[in-house]
């Protein structure tokens, strides 16, 4: 029986710096050089203006809770010992959004807009995934 991790992503040339950058407690986003507009999802180009000229950056980590959905089933492994989970989409303190879970308080408590910070959460040796908590938590 294999260890294959489906539910984990597969860093590849460039994302690598992205994964490495996440087991050090850090969550870098792109910057394109050309429009100066921040972006997430890690690609090679600008979304907007096209540019290749693209750097990494350090987010800051702050993020707003833009819109989320409780998960109470989900059969596929090893998500049935994680539910209920929140999988949501944070709009970060730069402008990008990204989909991410929430943990750290009830699913009860979620409010839109409400002040979120990034946390990490060790899967493992290679794999550290950035997730959010409330602010001051």
């Amino acid at each position: 029986m294999s260890n294959t991790r489906y539910d984990l992503p597969v860093p590849d040339l460039e994302t690598e710096h992205y994964w490495s950058a996440a087991r050090e407690g850090k969550l870098l986003i792109k910057r394109c050089n050309a429009c100066e507009r921040p972006f997430f999802y890690p690609r090679p180009f600008c979304p907007r203006c096209w540019s290749d000229d693209v750097e990494w950056i350090e987010a800051s980590g702050r993020a707003t809770l833009y819109t989320w959905s409780v998960v109470r089933q989900n059969d596929l492994p090893p998500w049935p010992t994680r539910v209920p989970y929140v999988a949501a989409v944070v709009d970060l303190e730069e402008g990008p959004r990204m989909l991410t879970n929430v943990e750290g308080c009830a699913p009860e408590e979620l409010t839109e807009g409400m002040a979120l910070e990034v946390a990490f959460r060790e899967e493992t040796e290679d794999i550290t995934l950035p997730i959010f908590r409330p602010a001051g938590r």
